[in-house]
């Protein structure tokens, strides 16, 4: 799930994608919000070239939008998108899991669940928001599919639109742990199935609370979330 494969344009281009990529991912970027060329060059201190070169790249990640008399805005899902997306999720991280428990070298097994012990004793700390992200990318570098992984990295801009992680919702960081170590051991065991299953287990949980959390929101209008 690496977002930050090197995308087509000029350096300073990506540079401002990458910017915006994590204001997206971190909720300082919401949907509906406009993207005013000046006001972001401003902003970030560059020209209006490389700020029209990075939207062009999240209109083509399907972050971004162009509405008329406003322009380019970030995107909202409505409740079809948001359930595909985390199905599809489920089926993509639940083959990366399998595919891991038949390929991964130990090495990366101690590595996975030395990351999810670390997680264990960060809680819900901002840090650990950050490394969750690092342990699903090195789960996925270790079930060594380059395929598998374009498709994830795909999947995940568009689930960035919705904001930051789940594990910012109350007590999901630990439960959010202990669903990693169900799924590590199952690497472990190099039981592909078992793995599959506990993965898509886990991104079900996560989706759960997300439609939980986007339905509290005021905006909820019944069709969006």
């Amino acid at each position: 799930m690496n977002d930050d494969l090197a995308a087509p344009g000029s350096s300073q281009g990506n540079t401002v994608y990458r910017q915006l990529l994590d204001e997206v991912r971190e909720g300082r970027l919401n949907p509906g919000d406009r993207l005013r060329e000046t006001d972001l060059a401003e902003r970030l201190g560059v020209s209006r070239t490389p700020v029209r070169e990075a939207i062009r790249l999240l209109e083509t990640d399907g972050i971004v939008t162009h509405v008329p008399r406003l322009g380019a805005t970030i995107r909202t899902l409505d409740y079809a998108e948001v359930m595909e997306l985390y199905e599809m999720r489920a089926v993509l991280e639940g083959t990366a899991a399998r595919l891991a428990a038949r390929a991964a070298s130990e090495i990366e097994i101690d590595e996975l669940f030395d990351m999810n012990r670390e997680l264990e004793r960060l809680g819900n700390d901002p840090e650990a928001f950050v490394l969750n992200r690092q342990f699903h990318a090195a789960l996925l570098d270790a079930a060594k599919n380059r395929f598998l992984s374009w498709s994830i990295s795909s999947l995940q801009k568009s689930l960035m639109i919705l904001g930051p992680t789940t594990l910012t919702e109350p007590d999901r960081a630990e439960k959010a742990v202990e669903e990693h170590y169900g799924i590590l051991e199952a690497l472990r065991a190099r039981d592909g199935k078992l793995a599959e299953a506990a993965m898509r287990a886990h991104i079900e949980m996560a989706q759960r609370v997300r439609v939980r959390s986007l339905r509290a929101r005021t905006t909820y209008d019944g069709d969006l979330l």
